[in-house]
């Protein structure tokens, strides 16, 4: 079983839970990380989620994202996730964070405090077939257009994030 961090409303570590439990019903409150990556133009790189996630499945998101390991460095589990679902790494830097709790349909929800993490890249990017439907480099003002006009296609956690990024 994976264990994920558990947290209090004040992003102080409580424990580790199994991560398919602190996903079902109405979910456990657990941390959670979320990465823009940004290449040269200022454009942001969004991937579209495998269909195979319970979760938000062929939705687009921001360029990664995942959970912490219980007693692991956050940035270098988000360098490791980076590198598995999109075939590179990168400096990341911590931005911002926060709460939101989404459900998805009657299958689970979100319950996270989740850490913006940003980094520059603008070389080969090699994703994982498991993981990632389709990859694309879009500015930031479309991006916003995109999501006013196709929420449902877009995760809970880009839309939060990407207006405390844009902020």
């Amino acid at each position: 079983m994976k264990k994920i961090i558990l947290v209090n409303e004040k992003d102080k570590i409580i424990g580790k839970g199994d991560k398919l439990k602190c996903h079902q019903e109405n979910g456990i409150l657990h941390r959670a990380f979320t990465i823009f990556i940004f290449n040269k133009k200022g454009e942001i790189l969004i991937q579209k989620r495998s269909k195979d996630k319970m979760l938000w499945p062929n939705t687009w998101e921001t360029s990664c994202s995942s959970h912490p390991k219980p007693n692991e460095d956050l940035i270098k589990t988000a360098k490791k996730r980076l590198k598995k679902e999109l075939g590179f790494n990168c400096n990341l830097k911590y931005k911002d964070k926060f709460r939101y709790r989404a459900n998805y349909k009657d299958i689970g929800a979100e319950n996270e405090i989740c850490w913006i993490l940003v980094g520059e890249y603008s070389g080969i990017i090699a994703p994982n077939k498991d993981e990632v439907v389709e990859i694309k480099w879009i500015e930031p003002e479309i991006l916003e257009q995109k999501i006013k006009r196709y929420p449902q296609k877009h995760a809970p956690w880009l839309k939060i994030a990407l207006q405390k990024l844009l902020k």
